[in-house]
């Protein structure tokens, strides 16, 4: 049995908009925002009709956006925040996320090639790591595929990136912990193979070696992981140290959980800063002093300049740096009485 012709309404109605505007976007024809046209797609997709040949993939309609995966609740603000850009742009987003085993960077790129993207945005992709290969990407700007790294600018990938000034988010949260008293405070952040991790740790001895004269403070490097993060936080305690800076509010909350399972309060024994603000830190217990990543700024300038670019043409790399917010909550406090006897014996680094 043939399958009925498809009806502008139950287009209409599905994707909430009128007959008019289902019309426009199928016969392409007429102004549409990029968040109706979106709607209207979905519909599509959702009833099982094939899109308008100006809407099928291969008609550089699409912006791809990969990520790591979304574990990490910053992805998932990231994926979320570029989507809605990339959609008001007029352009279909296509968020690609990587999993352990699953589907590569070098892959995806191959796929979103073949079917002919518009642009693709890279977020602390492999071109934020510094063991990466990264000619793949002198490749990609061969083939006249216009892209964006964001968070991890390396001057040999030719293209704008848009990153968090790190150093400025750790100066800002180690100059919070020396106003209430702190003297003993830690880094706990990631490897420093990865950009935004290395950046972190250097501003995190400069600033402590300035503003406390300690130039060799306590830096352990681990995964941005709940998991890694409690198991590393448990030296730094032991350590005796009265404050400790996250390099993700993930890490963060691993250290948390290591304190109050030691017996220790937050942050009454133990002042904990994050970094990221991703959701739900403010409803913590206590709330979570964090460095907030303008997320937003970010993505609207990445996505700004992804569109601008004319496919073919060549670009370089250029490094545009935002800053970000220390959001002061519960999770800090005056330093303890402890923080003015001798200094502890050092745990050893940890690098699990």
């Amino acid at each position: 049995m043939s399958r009925p012709r498809t009806r502008m309404a139950d287009i209409a109605a599905l994707a909430g908009v009128s007959t008019a505007t289902v019309s426009r976007v199928v016969s392409g024809s007429g102004q549409v925002s990029g968040e109706t046209r979106h709607k209207v797609l979905v519909a599509l997709d959702s009833l099982g009709y094939e899109r308008p040949n100006a809407e099928r993939p291969g008609n550089s309609s699409a912006i791809a956006v990969i990520t790591p995966e979304l574990v990490n609740p910053i992805f998932a603000l990231y994926a979320h925040s570029m989507q809605a850009e990339i959609t008001r742009a007029g352009f279909l987003p296509l968020v690609c996320t990587q999993t352990p085993g699953g589907t590569s960077e070098e892959q995806y790129v191959r796929s979103l090639l073949d079917r002919g993207v518009a642009g693709i945005v890279f977020v602390s992709g492999r071109h934020a790591d510094y063991r990466a290969d990264i000619s793949r990407y002198a490749s990609l700007a061969a083939s006249g595929v216009p892209f964006v790294t964001v968070n991890g600018a390396r001057a040999e990938v030719p293209a704008p990136d848009f990153s968090t000034g790190d150093a400025m988010g750790i100066e800002a949260a180690v100059h919070h912990l020396v106003q209430l008293g702190h003297r003993r405070i830690a880094l706990l952040g990631g490897h420093t193979h990865i950009v935004p991790a290395a950046r972190k740790a250097e501003a995190f001895r400069k600033v402590m070696g300035r503003e406390l004269g300690d130039t060799d403070p306590l830096v352990t490097e681990t995964f941005y992981t709940y998991e890694a993060a409690a198991s590393a936080a448990r030296g730094l305690v032991e350590a005796g140290t009265t404050a400790i800076v996250a390099g993700s509010d993930l890490q963060a909350l691993g250290a948390a959980r290591t304190i109050h399972a030691m017996g220790l309060r937050v942050p009454e024994d133990v002042s904990l800063v994050g970094f990221d603000d991703s959701m739900l830190m403010a409803h913590l217990d206590p709330p979570l002093t964090t460095v907030r990543q303008p997320v937003q700024s970010i993505t609207t300038a990445a996505v700004r300049a992804l569109t601008s670019m004319e496919p073919g043409s060549p670009q370089e790399h250029q490094a545009y740096v935002y800053t970000p917010d220390l959001v002061v909550r519960g999770s800090t406090g005056q330093a303890p009485d402890r923080a003015g006897s001798d200094p502890a014996p050092r745990a050893a680094r940890t690098h699990a």
